[in-house]
């Protein structure tokens, strides 16, 4: 073929998902594995959520609300902010889409930490835009620095809290002094996926900064505390400007019916979100105790997920314990050679982690 395709689009590096753990049981030929590689929910999906979507499979022929109008509504009552704020994605990756698809022209600079979520700097690029990035200081994002970066040409700025893959937070008072000294023509992007597993009270939640004259957005997502990955379905709040620029070009339609259905259900399933994360807490304390007894050097976190320094090379640690039947994430892709992430699962798999792990580094 001899398309022309723009050298923007050529200079993305196509993101990897972790494999389904079905794939790789075919690809290696093992089975009884366990996957903690992709920050998934050991206890599944909210029970809720399951029984309103088998109660909802006779309506698969009706096409789903194309506004959503009751998720949307429930996520209004849930955090105490007006429906108009809200705006529903395929996964809050697609709303990050949107935004850059919106507001950033051929040539214009968006600004993130290095290392952070890949998706910033594939939609970046996907919309032509310049990525600038900032590195992490100890692991966390620097807020100082990010604010030096920032240049006339800046359009937005994504900061991830907690950050993935670091487990990492920004504290209130430093992230009240960044958004009083921004631009008004920088749109600050906070992606908060994880912020349901943070225990420190000092850390910044964007959500209560909310209004609708601030340039601010505020991504979450049902994937994660909810056990909804499967789904796709996440939310944006911002301010309501914001949110009609966007319905300009949302796919009709963006959301599917059961999606819309299951966390519908989810969000008011108080007691499964209680379990979720007292379980997540109490095997972190399990799985960083046992690496202590180790002398392996791990990275604390205020998510459901940590990394480990093997080392060694990431990549030779995953592939020696994927012969084990055990799936974990090398973070070499993310900038961290020697480093691989795990999520917390249930103890027997976190117990059966730790023997995989005590084998591969011995």
């Amino acid at each position: 073929m001899k398309l022309s395709v723009p050298d923007y689009i050529l200079s993305i590096k196509p993101y990897i998902p972790g494999k389904p753990l079905e794939a790789l049981e075919r690809e290696y030929g093992i089975d009884d594995s366990i996957k903690l590689a992709s920050n998934e929910n050991p206890l599944g999906p909210s029970p809720m959520a399951l029984k309103a979507i088998q109660s909802a499979t006779e309506k698969l022929h009706r096409y789903p609300d194309g506004g959503g109008y009751v998720l949307i509504h429930k996520i209004s009552e849930y955090l105490g902010l007006p429906p108009h704020n809200i705006l529903l994605g395929n996964g809050s990756d697609e709303i990050i889409g949107m935004l850059t698809q919106v507001l950033l022209k051929p040539g214009d600079e968006a600004l993130f930490p290095s290392h952070s979520f890949l998706m910033y700097d594939i939609s970046v690029r996907g919309a032509g835009g310049i990525p600038v990035t900032v590195p992490l200081t100890s692991f966390s994002i620097d807020l100082d620095r990010m604010a030096d970066r920032i240049t006339d040409k800046t359009r937005m700025v994504f900061l991830c809290n907690p950050n993935n893959p670091t487990g990492t937070i920004i504290y209130k008072k430093d992230f009240e002094k960044f958004i009083d000294n921004i631009p008004p023509h920088v749109l600050v992007i906070v992606d908060e996926a994880y912020i349901e597993f943070v225990r420190d009270d000092g850390c910044a939640r964007s959500i209560e900064y909310i209004d609708n004259n601030r340039p601010l957005v505020t991504l979450r997502t049902f994937s994660k505390a909810y056990g909804l990955a499967g789904l796709r379905i996440g939310y944006g709040v911002m301010p309501k400007e914001m949110v009609h620029l966007l319905n300009r070009i949302r796919m009709p339609f963006n959301t599917n019916s059961l999606a819309q259905i299951g966390a519908s259900a989810a969000i008011e399933d108080v007691t499964f979100l209680e379990n979720v994360k007292r379980l997540v807490h109490s095997e972190l304390a399990f799985l960083q105790a046992s690496l202590d007894d180790l002398g392996i050097t791990y990275f604390p976190t205020q998510t459901n997920f940590f990394m480990i320094d093997v080392k060694e090379e990431a990549d030779v640690a995953f592939e020696k314990m994927l012969k084990q039947g055990v799936i974990v994430r090398s973070m070499k892709s993310y900038g961290y050679p020697h480093y691989i992430r795990i999520n917390v699962g249930l103890h027997e798999e976190n117990v059966r982690f730790i023997r995989a792990l005590k084998k591969t580094l011995r």
